[in-house]
């Protein structure tokens, strides 16, 4: 799988609530932010996303500009995704315009994250 390829597998994954560790690379230096959280090495962010997926349901992933850029042995990812989800344990529903950023290695098996930084998108007064 290509970068891209392996991005868009991480969001239909996300929409069907699918195991979303396998999309990181197992390193101590792994990072995953969120709009809620920072979670920093493999076992961290495999933690808080089986949480996540416990936690949640109904996800809607919609992706609105997709880049992808590789380079130099590895890949740069960035997208604005509107998203929205079910929370079971408040028992309310979510929504967020948010933007993605991330970097992935190569792996055996294709591409993984090294890094992904999800926030939200705000609007800012001129």
């Amino acid at each position: 799988m290509t970068p891209e390829e392996t991005t868009r597998a991480y969001y239909d994954a996300l929409r069907a609530g699918d195991p979303l560790a396998p999309f990181f690379v197992e390193s101590p230096s792994t990072v995953k932010v969120g709009i809620s959280e920072r979670l920093v090495g493999y076992a961290e962010v495999a933690r808080g996303l089986r949480e996540q997926t416990r936690t949640t349901e109904d996800w809607h992933v919609e992706s609105h500009d997709l880049q992808t850029v590789e380079r130099d042995g590895g890949a740069a990812v960035a997208d604005r995704v509107t998203m929205s989800w079910y929370d079971v344990e408040a028992f309310a529903d979510r929504e967020f315009e948010t933007r993605w950023s991330g970097t992935l290695l190569p792996t055996d098996d294709g591409w993984a994250f090294a890094g992904l930084h999800v926030s939200a998108a705000t609007e800012v007064d001129d």
